[in-house]
């Protein structure tokens, strides 16, 4: 028999899980009966009897579940990879420089970052289906100002908005699975949901370029805007709330304490910068840089570049589907789920190294690496998954949060220093950047993603 793939996170959180149980003791949890209702064992504490949790059909948790709060996600993809579609536009409308331009798209994570702990808090305490009902309201407030701008203040207005209603679109996603399924499916099912919500960086490249001369910008972004009241809607008719168990009522600072010992606990600590890189170089690039990458390293025109960026986004989708069911295909098999994620940093690593050979005799070759770039990035939040499987499930929404925030912290540095580095040459004739600066860029992130890789893998402690 294989070994318990739960064993590993019991070793690794027993430490943390001994102060909640006292709290969870206290927990009364009611027994939904539902007709045609399957349900799992849950252990309330790891002293108590475990108790039956109701659990709806595979079929019916992807319908109502999944496929409402990919929704969000997919308004995330979208407003995320939307720059790199139309960020060269941008600079030469606003005169804008590298510098300015990495800002501009580094606002839109900053309100990204600011808004993960409260939201995340805001999902433990209320659910996921309230706070994202709400959220994918104010995503469409911000795609509306966007669209209203009469200039680059007015328009980073209205990404900041937007950078709240899409910030825990994937969290969101993982929390809802961790209720409805077993752990072990959880990161398939995710991987499923980030498959179908990709699709929104898959129209953000080259079906949103073909809309440019039509409706041009300012459409684009009004489209995106009814298409995020249409998901507050969705959320609202059919995601169904969770049987939760009643908690004793907790002060705010109690709850907000939480994350302080999630961020100083060794399982994060150990994790966690090698999974904020590998999540973060694919929003870094694939929500500005490779677009300018592909024009002023690669030499390509705007068509061309606009289908590059769809590989790109269809690396991505391919990514979170293969991954994703890879990391259950482990964990049934008694691996660390975090082997996926490993296997998509040793890629990234590789891709990396390609793009700065510059092996750039056909284009299909350079859509290859891209491709491959966006697939092994995209085993980011498999790792957010196998991490937050470690915590109690109570705190599960403050976990992802604590790490995503931690993840779009360093996009918004990245993409400024990026920018800055760019700006250390003259621009060239046709009103790019030289091709020597994004070299030096990349060569920064790959020594940077070894040094997190090395903090990862040599161990330090038992509890690590």
């Amino acid at each position: 028999m294989p070994p318990d793939p739960n064993a590993s996170s019991s070793r690794h959180t027993r430490e943390y899980l001994r102060p909640c149980l006292a709290r969870r003791q206290d927990m009364a949890l009611p027994v939904i009966a539902r007709p045609n209702t399957r349900h799992i064992m849950v252990d309330a504490s790891a002293d108590s009897t475990p108790v039956m949790v109701p659990i709806r059909s595979d079929k019916s948790i992807f319908l109502r579940v999944t496929t409402p709060l990919a929704g969000v996600n997919f308004l995330n993809q979208a407003a995320r990879a939307l720059i790199a579609t139309i960020g060269p536009l941008l600079a030469l409308e606003f005169s804008l420089s590298a510098t300015a331009l990495g800002l501009l798209a580094a606002v839109f994570f900053a309100s990204y970052c600011a808004a993960q702990l409260p939201a995340g808090l805001a999902m433990d305490l209320f659910g996921v289906r309230r706070v994202q009902i709400v959220l994918a309201l104010i995503a469409g407030i911000g795609f509306a100002v966007c669209a209203l701008s009469t200039g680059i203040i007015s328009f980073a207005i209205g990404r900041l908005i937007t950078g709240v209603g899409i910030s825990v679109g994937m969290i969101a996603m993982l929390t809802a699975h961790a209720q409805w399924v077993p752990r072990a499916k959880v990161p398939a099912l995710t991987g499923v949901g980030i498959f179908l919500a990709s699709f929104g960086g898959l129209f953000a490249t080259l079906p949103s370029q073909a809309l440019l001369p039509l409706i041009g910008w300012r459409g684009v972004f009004w489209l995106f805007a009814i298409v995020a009241v249409m998901v507050s809607a969705a959320i609202w008719y059919f995601v169904p709330e969770p049987a939760q168990p009643r908690r004793r009522p907790r002060s705010l600072g109690n709850e907000l304490a939480e994350y302080g010992r999630i961020f100083v606990h060794p399982v994060f600590l150990r994790f966690a910068p090698a999974l904020v890189v590998l999540t973060g170089l694919n929003f870094a690039y694939g929500g500005l840089w490779a677009g300018p990458w592909l024009r002023d390293v690669g030499g390509f025109a705007d068509a061309a570049r606009a289908w590059l960026l769809l590989v790109y986004m269809a690396g991505m989708m391919a990514g979170s589907l293969c991954v994703g069911q890879a990391a259950t295909f482990f964990n049934h098999r008694g691996h660390d789920p975090m082997l996926a994620s490993w296997i998509g940093i040793g890629g990234l690593f590789l891709c990396q190294i390609a793009l700065l050979a510059h092996p750039f005799a056909h284009p299909a070759w350079v859509g290859l690496i891209w491709f491959l770039f966006a697939f092994f990035t995209s085993a980011g939040p498999t790792g957010y998954s196998a991490v937050a499987g470690r915590f109690p499930p109570e705190i599960a929404g403050r976990v992802g949060t604590a790490l995503n925030g931690s993840m779009l912290a360093f996009v918004f540095v990245l993409q400024n220093v990026i920018g800055w580095i760019l700006d250390l040459w003259p621009r060239n004739a046709a009103g790019g950047w030289d091709s020597a600066g994004y070299g030096w860029a990349m060569g920064v992130t790959v020594i940077l993603q070894i040094a997190v890789t090395l903090w990862m893998v040599i161990p330090r402690g038992p509890a690590r």
